[in-house]
């Protein structure tokens, strides 16, 4: 059975970083592309970004330039490094599968505040 677990999240102030981990068990990780999706209050979830098992990325008009996803074949984890962070990127964060097949982990809450 698969597992996602994200981590990284926290508070920080707007033009601020954070890095997001994702770790991967089971086969998904090493099947399929992986990307990194966002829900925010009252919204619903949105892709942010996604890496491809050959390493080609592909991002959100909204996060373009300013994340970077990558991903450790090794270790079966997916990172989101995220700069100039903006009151908008406050959001729950989640990985999965790009399209999404597995059940989602807890998420990790990412806020933007000053």
């Amino acid at each position: 059975q698969v597992q996602l677990v994200e981590s990284g999240g926290g508070l920080v102030q707007p033009g601020g970083s954070l890095r997001l981990s994702c770790t991967a068990s089971g086969s998904i990780f090493s099947s399929y592309a992986m990307g990194w999706y966002r829900q925010a209050p009252g919204k619903q979830r949105e892709f942010v970004a996604v890496i491809t098992r050959v390493s080609i990325t592909n991002y959100a008009d909204s996060v373009k330039g300013r994340f970077t996803i990558s991903r450790d074949n090794a270790e079966n984890t997916v990172n989101l490094q995220m700069n100039s962070l903006k009151l908008d990127d406050t959001a729950v964060y989640y990985c999965n599968s790009v399209p999404p097949r597995s059940a989602w982990g807890q998420g990790t809450q990412v806020t933007v505040s000053s």
